[in-house]
């Protein structure tokens, strides 16, 4: 009897909508997602949330984990899509189903688990940061091995932050300009506020667009492109560090 190994199955609830320069690059926000977090032999599967796009509930437990993306809508507004991003990540909750909230994600977890989400005390935040991980913790020593990096530099982009973890977190990281990077509720939510996934031309089309918009001042977003001059994110690790929370 020949035994067929099943595939992984993961999805992810993009909640932005493809920009010109990402869709003429990268063919979507779903292919960096991919390129960033996939692995050969998996199945991933795009809904894309912010046009009311979710799987059907019974169709859930078919997936090994989840992603949910960043977004330009505040984790705490009530559209009718936000209402069921919620209530699908409750129900992943009770399932216990493996989540990776990446920024809006990492908030909207923060509102389901009960705690507090608004804008960013220190106003918002564009660029390369370096974030401080929390020492001596079991969870991060499991997913990076033995060595668990004292800082990782990523790429922020974001205008609201956590204001008070859910009382199940467990904070994994900080920064000077935010005090929760990145945290853990169970073996199941992983969340991070940076950008794993961003690289620098996706964060320059993004301060481009946003001053063209007339949201930043030019002074801000020569700021936020001047943090990458010379640095560059921890790509290889946070790869790792997510791949490892997901598939593990």
């Amino acid at each position: 009897m020949v035994v067929v190994e099943q595939k992984k199955r993961f999805a992810l609830f993009l909640a932005t909508c493809d920009s010109e320069f990402v869709k003429k690059t990268y063919g979507g926000y779903f292919n960096v997602f991919l390129s960033t977090f996939g692995d050969e032999g998996e199945q991933w599967d795009l809904f894309r949330v912010i046009d009311g796009h979710f799987p059907d509930e019974k169709d859930l437990d078919k997936y090994d984990g989840f992603v949910i993306s960043g977004s330009p809508h505040d984790a705490f507004g009530d559209a009718d899509w936000i209402v069921k991003l919620c209530e699908v990540c409750q129900k992943l909750d009770d399932m216990k189903k493996k989540v990776l909230g990446i920024c809006f994600g990492h908030q909207i977890i923060t509102r389901v688990k009960g705690g507090k989400i608004g804008r960013a005390l220190k106003g918002a935040d564009m660029g390369l940061r370096s974030i401080n991980i929390a020492k001596d913790n079991e969870k991060l020593r499991g997913y990076f091995g033995d060595e668990v990096p004292a800082s990782l530099a990523i790429i922020k982009c974001h205008q609201d932050e956590v204001l008070e973890l859910p009382e199940s977190a467990t904070l994994l990281a900080s920064s000077e300009v935010c005090e929760v990077e990145m945290f853990s509720i169970g073996d199941h939510f992983f969340c991070i506020q940076g950008h794993p996934e961003y690289n620098k031309e996706i964060l320059f089309e993004i301060v481009d667009r946003v001053l063209n918009m007339k949201l930043i001042e030019q002074e801000f977003a020569d700021k936020a492109k001047s943090t990458m001059e010379t640095a560059q994110p921890d790509r290889i690790l946070w790869q790792k560090l997510c791949k490892n929370f997901l598939k593990g």
